[in-house]
């Protein structure tokens, strides 16, 4: 299990996370609908993830949302690199109703996000065009390649809920033992 503290005039986050865990998150964020899209991740990652965070949240909530994809991302490329044994890319498409999101992602040790996900407005008291700040953060800390595209839906909880959850399911998959593989790249690292 990884563990971090991240400290700054903004935020103060202490989480810990297990790649190889049951699926158990015990989020504290202050932000209920992102809790719960961690709690999601949490679940369809197979992680343990233990996350307190206490951030400026009368100024608006990016701080803690970008800031814990920070910690998160830093605890992800932690645990996995130097990537080896695994199967490194990973695919999920996840319904939500109307909803349907796709997720392809590369462990590359080369961050890239494409996020197409419509936006508009806030789920409860969230702002929609986080969790694009979140996916970004976490890719860019984790050393990850991430496409993540919406195929239809309208609904923006079910829109955002599939896309942690896509997420989840393709970082699952890509983290799969393979000891065929040994380090899979044709360079001989990543």
């Amino acid at each position: 299990m990884q563990t971090l503290t991240r400290n700054t005039k903004e935020t103060q986050i202490t989480a810990s996370l297990e790649v190889y865990g049951k699926g158990n998150g015990e989020i504290k964020s202050g932000i209920g609908f992102f809790n719960h899209m961690l709690e999601s991740l949490c679940k369809h990652a197979s992680w343990n993830l233990n996350l307190n965070c206490k951030g400026d949240l009368e100024v608006d909530f990016h701080h803690s949302v970008e800031d814990c994809g920070i910690v998160i991302g830093t605890l992800l490329k932690q645990a996995l690199f130097p990537i080896s044994q695994i199967e490194r890319f990973g695919n999920a498409s996840i319904v939500m109703d109307e909803a349907c999101v796709e997720c392809d992602l590369d462990l590359s040790n080369r961050p890239f996000l494409v996020y197409k996900v419509p936006v508009s407005g806030k789920v409860g008291e969230f702002d929609s065009e986080l969790a694009e700040e979140f996916f970004r953060a976490v890719v860019q800390n984790a050393g990850i390649s991430a496409h993540i595209i919406a195929k239809r839906g309208k609904n923006q909880h079910h829109l955002i809920e599939a896309s942690f959850k896509a997420f989840a399911v393709a970082l699952r998959r890509a983290c799969v033992k393979n000891n065929a593989l040994g380090i899979p790249s044709t360079k001989g690292v990543l």
